[in-house]
């Protein structure tokens, strides 16, 4: 049932009846009552003024007579200047309980092979190093945004593109090679990606050395301290055998070709346990390794079609000054690619594998102008989606004292972030009592989820375009704006779900339409009858954040109505049925909105 919908359409017949004309839907504006008023919906009636040539008082009040005589879901109503407030029947607040209470994936539109297909890339790490804090916003959000766009009723491919090639590949390569003494993450314990990540850092370290020294070489040559500093970076011996390396690499020789993806594989390995801790994963995995060369292609034939221009170089670019931009450069005049050839390669082989109707990017906000040129640039190139492809810009994460025990000592490493988060829910859920009666794998268990729940909501209830400060302490609370919050409301409803079934209580299928409704029940259910527009807004504006908060004002209405009124000890056993369907499909709700985001919500705690 659709209350507002229901009286929607009988405003429409009541102004047609009174006033003699039509108007449309978009002239009735419905919004919840204030909390200073009785009622529960309020109707604006300021757009009808012009045909009904009266006062604003006036013309509320014959449209909400015609209202309570007419639409059986409109109980009482009252006056207030221009705005019509209106009492919605009991009967139809039971209705449209019963229609929450029948849906088990309520607040989700269906999926059928006709529905549109969205692809949502995210990830996007490199395969030097471990992934960091702001991958993990990445993560998170790539994959409650897919969620989000699967439950407004499309369907979805889930991507990563794996930065698998390059000169700072090569470097991990040749440290290994050096100092490596032929370690592998079995030998020594350790993640194929963290193993990979001290090689570059390894190499990082040695490289440094090597150019102050030929610094100070120089600068007694006579060289500039500039001169002497550009020199000595591009000389360095390490930084030659890197680019000889990458060399051999393009030209395919067969022991480098090995050893990449022998480390490779190792940090993929590596990765996999982290994308698992953290509750995401892909539908298809891309690597540029693959990508580029199809870039290469697709600029080759931009440029055979006079989309792009060939420089004295031979370097490849696109004019945007026409789109109020500069030149892009797409080929260097070696013919090597660039960054946004692999991303209009990557573009090409997603376009040949699936029917996409929508692209979106899930990348940080420095990236805002490679994807302003991205899109014109497939649209040129004649892909349907390139001028609407979406660029989810997110702000940076940073932790209030700018790290967290980090490997590197400069990010924050996302195995270290996830190992603190489960602890420290596991040591406040013990000094809390919250694991009375638990075995040990139910305790593991329940920190896990706590800990997880606590990192996805704080980082996801934050607007994206933001930039962030993540504070482990705060986000593991069990009360105010958090996610351990939400998730005991939800393990407290189940609980007194499980008492309701020991005392022998059945469910009923649905409610009676006289069953008994105070106004802190009509609250829960208009709420409840609000995550429909949460889920439908959020994919609109790609904002899982609107989803967060509403699971946070649901469970806080849920807990003060608790507070008032007690559920197994209701004075009525009628009361007590109503209670116990309200209780339930508030816990359903918040499952239904936390799973969005990728938080699991405990059944107890």
């Amino acid at each position: 049932m659709n209350i507002e919908k229901e009286i929607g359409s009988a405003v429409i017949k009541a102004v047609r009846e009174l006033y003699g004309q039509d108007v449309n839907q978009s002239s009735v504006q419905l919004q919840k009552t204030k909390a200073t008023f009785e009622g529960n919906l309020t109707l604006v009636v300021f757009p009808f003024l012009k045909i009904s040539h009266k006062k604003p008082e006036d013309t509320a009040r014959e449209i909400g007579e015609a209202l309570q005589r007419d639409c059986p879901a409109v109980a009482a109503f009252n006056v207030v200047k221009g705005f019509l407030n209106l009492v919605v029947a009991t009967e139809a607040w039971v209705g449209l309980l019963n229609d929450i209470h029948a849906d088990a994936d309520y607040g989700k539109r269906p999926v059928g092979p006709e529905s549109k297909l969205v692809m949502v890339e995210y990830s996007s790490p490199n395969t030097n190093k471990p992934l960091h804090l702001g991958h993990v916003r990445n993560n998170l959000l790539g994959w409650s945004l897919a969620r989000i766009m699967e439950a407004n009723g499309n369907r979805v491919v889930k991507t990563n593109i794996v930065n698998d090639r390059g000169i700072h590949i090569c470097k991990s390569m040749l440290a290994w090679l050096k100092w490596g003494n032929g370690e592998t993450p079995e030998s020594t314990g350790k993640k194929g990606d963290h193993l990979i990540g001290d090689y570059y850092v390894a190499f990082d370290k040695h490289y440094r050395e090597e150019v102050a020294r030929l610094k100070q070489q120089y600068l007694a040559d006579g060289l500039s301290g500039e001169q002497a500093e550009e020199k000595a970076k591009a000389e360095a011996p390490l930084i030659r055998e890197a680019h000889a390396m990458l060399v051999k690499w393009e030209q395919g020789d067969p022991e480098v070709r090995a050893l990449w993806q022998k480390m490779n594989n190792w940090v993929y390995a590596g990765f996999d346990e982290t994308y698992k801790a953290l509750g995401v994963g892909f539908d298809k995995i891309y690597y540029e390794s693959d990508t580029y060369l199809e870039g290469k292609k697709k600029v080759e034939e931009g440029l055979a079609k006079g989309l792009f221009f060939r420089k004295e170089d031979n370097s490849v670019w696109a004019d945007l000054t026409d789109e109020g931009l500069d030149q892009k450069l797409l080929l260097r005049s070696d013919g090597t690619s660039v960054y946004m050839t692999q991303d209009i390669g990557t573009a090409d082989l997603r376009f040949r594998d699936f029917p996409i109707d929508k692209m979106i990017y899930v990348v940080g906000n420095e990236q805002n102008y490679h994807f302003q040129v991205l899109s014109i640039l497939l649209d040129r190139l004649g892909f349907k989606w390139g001028k609407d492809l979406v660029h989810f810009s997110y702000g940076m994460v940073e932790l209030p004292n700018g790290k967290m025990k980090s490997r590197e000592g400069t990010v924050v490493d996302a195995d270290d972030l996830i190992a603190t988060m489960v602890d420290d829910a596991r040591r406040m859920s013990e000094e809390l009592g919250k694991f009375k009666d638990m075995t040990e794998d139910e305790r593991q268990d329940i920190a896990r989820i706590v800990g997880m729940g606590a990192l996805k909501y704080f980082i996801l209830k934050v607007d994206a375009r933001k930039n962030m400060l993540f504070n482990p302490e705060e986000s593991i609370d069990f009360n105010g704006n958090t996610g351990p919050f939400i998730q005991y409301t939800h393990a407290r409803i189940r609980s007194i779900m499980r008492k309701a079934a020991a005392e022998g209580i059945a469910i009923p299928a649905s409610l009676p339409a006289d069953a008994p409704l105070n106004d802190k029940e009509v609250k829960l259910i208009q709420k409840m009858d609000e995550f429909k527009t949460a889920v439908r807004d959020a994919g609109e504006n790609y904002n899982p954040a609107g989803i967060a908060n509403y699971c946070y004002e649901l469970t806080k209405d849920f807990n003060q109505f608790y507070h008032d009124y007690s559920i197994l000890s209701a004075d009525t056993d009628r009361e007590k049925t109503t209670r116990l369907v309200l209780a339930q499909n508030v816990a359903k709700t918040i499952k239904n909105g936390m799973d969005l985001l990728g938080i699991e919500v405990p059944e107890r705690m």
